[in-house]
Formats: structure tokens, C-alpha cells, sequence
């Protein structure tokens, strides 16, 4: 599989820029009742690993956040257009990074956690790859409760 297809043109679900598609920064920001997180505050969660996994990959020495709290950036009403195209122009960045290197390069410095200290630039992207799958899955779940699912150009309802 490549990366493009990992990344932003999934098969096994809807793309990502589409999920978050048509959303107003009203409907973003939206906290459901039971529901820890609103779409927008999902969506900034995803661009803050997005980017700190995309850094680490380029060997820039950003460390762990050291609680989950600091992995969930604020996500203010007025940035929602410039957040949405944050998260998809990332995941360009990330196709851009992984088409243009060597994939089974270790990240260095090595991730300060064991379990991913050993990691590879390829490792990186499939993590972010599905950390967000798991994420827009949870936007689906939401927009659905919300009534606005499907978006416009279409998504699984199945």
C-alpha cells in the first residue's frame, strides 16, 4: 500500500478530508452530551500528533508530551476553517516526507517511549495513519448523531 493510500485515498473508509467536510465551526465545535471531545477539538488532537510525528521523522528533537492533556490543543471557534485545512494539508506534508526519504530510516532522535523507541519513518506514518482512522471514526459517530451524515460528496453509511 502507499502512502497516499494510507494516508488521504483510504479504501477501507471514507477519506479523511471528506469527514470533516461541510462542517460549520458551530457544528465543529459541538459538545454532545456524554461525548468527551467536540469534532473540532478531534480534529486539532489529530494535527498535534500529525505534526509531532512528522517532526520526529525529520529529525527534529520534539519531546513526548508527558501527559495525554497536552496531546488535546485548544480548538477556538474562529479557527475552524484554518484547522481543517491544517489537517489536510498535514497529511500532504506527511505523503510529500514519506515519497521524498528512505522509510526504513529510524527516527533519530529515537521516540523517548520503549515500546516505540525503535520506530522507523514508515513506523511513524502508520501510526499516525491509524491513530487517525480511530479518531474519524469517532467524527462519524458524531456527525451521524448530529444528523449530518453523510457529507455532500458522499461516505459508508454501512
Amino acid at each position: 500500500m502507499h502512502i497516499r493510500e494510507l494516508l488521504i485515498d483510504t479504501s477501507g473508509h471514507t477519506p479523511p478530508a471528506q469527514v470533516i467536510e461541510n462542517l460549520s465551526a458551530r457544528e465543529a465545535m459541538q459538545r454532545l452530551s456524554g461525548a468527551s471531545h467536540s469534532i473540532a477539538e478531534i480534529v486539532a488532537h489529530m494535527v498535534f500528533w500529525q505534526e509531532w510525528f512528522q517532526h520526529r521523522c525529520e529529525g527534529i528533537a520534539q519531546p513526548i508530551p508527558q501527559k495525554a492533556a497536552e496531546g488535546w490543543p485548544d480548538a477556538p471557534n474562529d479557527a475552524w476553517p484554518a484547522l481543517q485545512s491544517r489537517f489536510v494539508n498535514g497529511l500532504e506534508a506527511l505523503v510529500k516526507m514519506g515519497e521524498s526519504g528512505d522509510l526504513d530510516q529510524k527516527i533519530v532522535p529515537a521516540v523517548e517511549v520503549p515500546h516505540l523507541a525503535d520506530m522507523t519513518r514508515r513506523d511513524g506514518v502508520i501510526h499516525v495513519a491509524t491513530h487517525n482512522a480511530h479518531h474519524l471514526g469517532q467524527i462519524i459517530t458524531l456527525r451521524q448523531l448530529m444528523g449530518l451524515w453523510p457529507p455532500p460528496s458522499g461516505g459508508m453509511t454501512w
